[in-house]
């Protein structure tokens, strides 16, 4: 299949799931639903690796990798997920994690000592902008509400998101280290999914929460569908585009995702930004095309 349609499959799918999340809300705790929905992905998986020949087994040396991967990627990444769209408006957190262009790469400055060029750092300054102003109200009141004896929830939701999004980041890194082991995608797709569903399921043990079993047909759909096409088909074609083109160039994903989000979340959670809010989200998606957008010289090699 083609990276641009690996492209476009994997935006129209997360742009959606980060509303099918809140199908999951209220009726079983956020990391319950976290395991239900990975533990699926992952029988999928395995069975469509087995179907089709595949070794399931993997040496210890690549379960370390996938285990760090999981971790990172399956089970807090998408627990601080869940949890912070309980605060949150689903679309506002699928555009923080537009900021993923910006992690990715001072992660792997840090890890790998590539580069960071002026333009990263400028367009990150314009995203903390944008997130300033997206959030100026609502960090605004929850501040007065802290100050006048309530939680302030949604500093949490928040806090909960950005940590969300650097623990996707973490995963992107581990992606090419599960690449140098194994280059079966799926099969370490399975193991890694398989390794998040079982450390959260540990979490969820520690905590004293209950694996309810859920019972209405809302919650259902959406974790089929979550499981199906948000984890394994839209998984399976992000890692194949970073393993193709890196996960620098894949995360652009992220400018296209947030926007497919926001207007689900003015049509189905009625959320209606104002001026500022407007503006915020503007520079935050900008910033992102701009730090991705190619060189002069980039563009003249290609």
């Amino acid at each position: 299949m083609s990276s641009p349609l690996l492209f476009i499959i994997a935006c129209l799918i997360w742009g959606s799931t980060f509303f099918a999340i809140t199908l999951q809300l209220g009726e079983v705790p956020p990391a319950v639903s976290v395991v239900y929905r990975f533990a699926l992905a992952s029988a999928v998986l395995f069975a469509w690796c087995a179907a089709r020949g595949h070794q399931l087994l993997l040496p210890w040396r690549a379960q370390r990798w996938l285990i760090l991967q999981g971790c990172a990627t399956f089970a807090v990444s998408y627990i601080c997920t869940y949890t912070s769209e309980q605060y949150l408006v689903s679309g506002l957190v699928a555009v923080l994690f537009a900021l993923m262009v910006f992690w990715n790469p001072i992660l792997n400055h840090f890890s790998f000592g590539t580069a960071l060029g002026m333009r990263t750092w400028a367009a990150g300054g314009v995203a903390i902008a944008g997130v300033t102003l997206l959030f100026y109200h609502s960090i605004f009141g929850a501040w007065n509400e802290i100050l006048n004896g309530g939680n302030g929830h949604f500093l949490l939701g928040l806090g909960l998101a950005l940590c969300a999004t650097i623990a996707s980041s973490v995963g992107n890194m581990l992606v090419i280290k599960v690449r140098e082991q194994s280059d079966n995608v799926l099969l370490t797709m399975a193991w890694a999914m398989l390794w998040g569903s079982l450390l959260v399921a540990l979490w969820v043990l520690a905590s004293g929460q209950s694996f309810v079993m859920p019972t209405t047909a809302k919650y259902w759909g959406g974790l089929l569908y979550l499981s199906l096409l948000g984890s394994v088909i839209a998984f399976a074609a992000y890692f194949t585009l970073i393993h193709r083109i890196g996960s620098d160039k894949a995360v652009y994903i992220g400018v296209v995702t947030p926007v497919i989000s926001v207007l689900l979340s003015i049509q189905l959670e009625h959320y209606r930004p104002g001026l500022l809010e407007w503006l915020g989200m503007a520079l935050c998606l900008s910033s992102v095309a701009w730090a991705l957008k190619p060189t002069s010289s980039t563009t003249a090699k290609t």
